[in-house]
């Protein structure tokens, strides 16, 4: 049976025959057949369009009618093929493109000047006028980033020992977007596989340039060598910059040794502790050389219960910070940084014209969700125990196909994803976007009797 062909038929009586097949049990996996249920039955369409019009589907005489008509949608098919430039006038048209084409994965990227979908007019004409004019500011983290400093894991592989490493990006950059530069709408969302995805819906961000946007991605880089260098992090100065103090005091230095310095044994092996001894400046080898005899001996400590991680770090630190060896003092920030700051790919939130994976999309790797993350809980965030698509078929099964209930969500783990995207996000941002149309209608008012007045 092909993906056309079941389209033809109700999800109703797809699940029924999974039923059948598979005695209540829905296979592990991915699969086309199981995408048409999703997109039939649970992805929050009305959501989606709520969050993509910031108000503009109202009847404010504000409101621009066209605004989410301008906005690209990009559908990648299961067949690799890739469809841009999608744009659609209505709720109700991007959910029956969606249920017609089923995507493996919904891109989303900026509001253009004219709709994206008759973009070729408009160049005939001559006239330069298809150019984003709106756009989230975004941010995409991707655990295979840091492979060099993870060894339970690698490339798209990710374990509870190593997911922690997302959590403190999500804790550094959400207090730094907060606090250093006033935004509110920010929405964290899991890839479905190996990352997070941020998008800053601020009115403000989402009219920020290029340029802007260059400047804030920048704010928040401090790796500077390339994978072949041995020191990606390097402080001048005489103190850090206060967003990094803080990040440093609060989070990071905690984070390193109580939590990652454990879980990947960082000091466990020569290879791993050389790597270490190499962001050193040690010109005449003298302190590394020092480390290096106290390692290789590899006498165990008086005290059997501490750890050779702990130990180790502890004789490193205490040698940089003793103030004997000049210039070294800064070192071991640079250490904990190199570990543990967030690396940010920095190509996603510099240009209004890229793509980033819409929220409630499925994995086709992983077949997991891509759920939002609360940042005021995100150390409670597993990666493995998200909603994924056999097991929301299985409770729509268990829940009983012919029990009406508003939502079909409601009867599965995706509904609790939904409630908290709707109450901590949307309706904030919305109430938000109101307030921001009600304020530039009075204005405009304003200016109006003023002009009047003379």
């Amino acid at each position: 049976m092909t993906g056309d062909e079941v389209s033809k038929g109700s999800d109703d009586m797809m699940i029924d025959e999974y039923e059948q097949k598979q005695g209540n049990v829905v296979p592990d996996g991915f699969n086309s057949h199981y995408l048409k249920v999703y997109y039939g039955k649970l992805f929050p369409y009305a959501d989606i369009f709520k969050w993509m019009s910031y108000g503009n589907d109202g009847k404010h005489p504000v409101c621009d009618q066209s605004y989410f008509s301008r906005r690209e949608f990009s559908f990648t098919l299961d067949n690799e093929v890739y469809l841009r430039f999608q744009s659609f006038n209505s709720m109700s048209e991007l959910e029956n493109s969606v249920k017609e084409k089923c995507p493996v994965k919904i891109d989303i990227g900026p509001v253009y000047s004219v709709d994206p979908s008759k973009r070729h007019a408009y160049a005939q004409s001559g006239d330069n006028v298809f150019t984003p004019v709106e756009r989230e500011l975004i941010f995409d983290i991707d655990m295979s980033d840091y492979d060099d400093v993870r060894y339970c894991c690698s490339g798209a592989d990710v374990c509870l020992e190593c997911w922690p490493l997302m959590t403190i990006a999500v804790k550094v950059i959400d207090t730094s977007l907060r606090d250093d530069f006033g935004f509110s709408h920010i929405l964290w969302v899991y890839s479905g596989r190996r990352g997070v995805h941020c998008w800053v819906c601020d009115g403000k961000a989402r009219r920020l340039t290029n340029e802007q946007r260059a400047a804030i991605a920048d704010y928040f880089r401090v790796y500077k060598g390339n994978e072949n260098s041995h020191k990606k992090v390097s402080f001048t100065g005489l103190a850090l910059h206060p967003f990094l103090a803080r990040s440093y005091t609060e989070v990071l230095m905690d984070f390193f040794e109580r939590k990652l310095l454990l879980s990947q044994e960082i000091f466990s092996t020569e290879e791993r502790y050389e790597k270490i001894l190499d962001m050193i400046p040690d010109p005449d080898q003298s302190i590394t050389s020092e480390l290096r005899g106290k390692w290789q001996e590899k006498r165990r400590t008086a005290n059997s219960k501490d750890d050779i991680n702990v130990v180790r770090w502890e004789q490193l630190k205490n040698m940089l910070q003793s103030g004997k060896h000049k210039g070294l003092r800064r070192c071991v920030e640079e250490i904990v940084f190199s570990f543990t700051y967030p690396r940010l790919d920095m190509e996603v939130s510099k240009h209004m014209n890229h793509l980033l994976k819409a929220p409630f999309c499925v994995h086709p790797k992983t077949g997991r969700v891509c759920v939002p993350i609360d940042p005021n809980r995100c150390e409670e965030f597993d990666p493995t125990a998200v909603p994924t698509l056999s097991n929301l078929l299985e409770q729509l099964n268990i829940g009983g196909l012919r029990a009406e209930v508003d939502n079909e969500w409601d009867r599965t783990s995706l509904g609790k994803s939904i409630r908290f995207f709707r109450s901590s996000f949307l309706q904030p941002l919305l109430k938000s976007c109101k307030e921001e149309m009600e304020s530039s209608y009075n204005a405009k008012l304003q200016q109006s009797k003023n002009s009047f007045s003379w």
